[in-house]
């Protein structure tokens, strides 16, 4: 459970932890766009891919977010991975062209079914891999903080803004707690004899279970305990609330705001433009195969 690092904010001294929030979340969801936008040509896509892997070891490096913790991370994919390269090689798209190897004259594998596969695998990697570096290099009331000032103009229609926002950030903060308590659980139940990683299908259906139902306890008492201890101290999310500290713009915000919206500019061109553009796509042409339309 120690291998999750997302919610675990990283206290550091780096250009990105510098960074307004409220500008790192408008980044977040430009690149997250930038990611998910879907090119016909191959090589575009296995050229942007590259970039953005580029990118994301830059904003690794910058905001000193340790490799080892993303790739514990993305340990637990990889049945995800297994399970997404059977499906699209077994079913396989109608529209697929390019073949890899065929099955006397029934069945065919396609070059398409890894290209997707592998599409989508990186997709949710720079995903997974973009929200790790934001909950790292950003306090958890500084998000609750970029949250409401996004959901002010709801706040004509009484929409519970900052309950909204507050809920958001207990949900933030809790999530490494309930981490560390899944794994000291975990630990207990294992110094008792329960065996999480053997059996079969009941005797490990039966460890799930005595390892859900005490983290549902112990969060339903934290979930008391901090309720109790918010009415305590007065509490109320309906009056006018002032705060310690205020977010305010800087250079850094400039220079970061401009970096993502060239980012997101160019890759929105070179997206209207690809159904214009007619290519050889240059990855089929290195395996030697037909690429005629």
């Amino acid at each position: 459970m120690n291998n999750v690092t997302f919610g675990r904010y990283s206290p550091l001294n780096t250009f990105t932890h510098k960074v307004d929030p409220r500008n790192k979340i408008l980044i977040l969801i430009l690149l997250m766009v930038s990611i998910f936008l879907q090119f016909h040509v191959w090589s575009t896509t296995l050229l942007l891919s590259g970039v953005f892997l580029i990118l994301l070891i830059c904003l690794m490096l910058i905001s000193k977010v340790n490799f080892l913790d993303l790739f514990k991370s993305l340990k637990s994919m990889w049945f995800l991975v297994i399970f997404l390269l059977v499906i699209y090689v077994f079913i396989p798209n109608p529209t697929y062209k390019f073949v890899c190897y065929r099955f006397n004259d029934h069945y065919a594998i396609y070059w398409d079914s890894f290209y997707q596969s592998g599409y989508i695998i990186l997709r949710l990697i720079l995903m997974i891999s973009l929200t790790m570096v934001l909950t790292s290099t950003t306090k958890p009331m500084d998000l609750t903080y970029a949250f409401e000032w996004y959901m002010t103009p709801l706040k004509v229609i009484r929409f519970p803004v900052h309950e909204i926002a507050m809920t958001l950030s207990i949900a933030l903060r809790f999530i490494p707690t309930l981490l560390d308590e899944t794994d000291r659980i975990m630990k207990a139940q294992a110094s008792r004899g329960v065996d999480f990683n053997r059996g079969g299908l009941f005797k490990r259906f039966k460890a799930v279970i005595s390892l859900i139902i005490p983290l549902f306890v112990s969060a339903i008492q934290r979930s008391e305990e901090l309720s109790d201890a918010m009415e305590a101290r007065g509490y109320n999310p309906r009056e006018k609330r002032t705060r310690y500290r205020k977010l305010t713009f800087s250079w850094r915000d400039i220079i970061a705001l401009l970096f993502g919206l060239a980012i997101f500019g160019g890759i929105l061109y070179l997206f209207i433009y690809d159904h214009n553009v007619e290519e050889i796509d240059l990855f089929m042409q290195i395996f030697g195969i037909n690429v005629g339309f």
